[in-house]
């Protein structure tokens, strides 16, 4: 296979992961952009045996950070495309389901930027500790600690704590 349908092949987990950086999917499909032109004008750096999606991950964090992580979004005037979808869809399992992810979403979000970012790559994407430690750049034991404390949030918030 070649680097860019390698790519391809990767793109929804990017897609995801940059959504959950930034919070938001139209930022995180610019995000995801961004990354790959960045991956694109880079690849004589990556080596090839090694995990494409785990340099793709470092490459999207990076660019995150560079573009500032800590910008606020200007307060929305419209609802999201994305409100509408399920508009006079009948169903109660796929209502239930979409408030379910709804609620899971908001959850994440609420998160600091540390923790999502672990949750993101060990819950979601299913990177191992190590991996995920390298992609952010941190120990294992730091790892470690913002997964306990995320998942620990993350019941909290949806009332399923103990």
């Amino acid at each position: 296979m070649s680097f860019e349908s390698d790519l391809l092949a990767i793109l929804p987990r990017l897609r995801r992961f940059a959504a959950s950086l930034s919070r938001d999917r139209a930022d995180g499909d610019d995000l995801c952009q961004a990354a790959l032109e960045k991956a694109l004008r880079a690849r004589d750096q990556w080596q090839p045996g090694t995990r494409l999606d785990s340099w793709m991950y470092r490459i999207m964090r990076n660019v995150w950070i560079d573009e500032g992580r800590s910008r606020q979004r200007a307060a929305r005037t419209f609802a999201p495309e994305e409100a509408g979808e399920h508009v006079g869809h009948a169903g109660d399992r796929d209502v239930e389901a979409h408030v379910m992810l709804s609620d899971v979403d908001r959850a994440m979000h609420a998160l600091p930027d540390e923790q999502r970012e672990a949750i993101a790559l060990v819950l979601v994407e299913g990177l191992s500790y190590k991996e995920a430690a390298e992609v952010l750049g941190i120990p294992m034991g730091t790892l470690t600690s913002r997964l306990v404390r995320g998942r620990g949030a993350l019941l909290e918030l949806l009332g399923e704590a103990a």
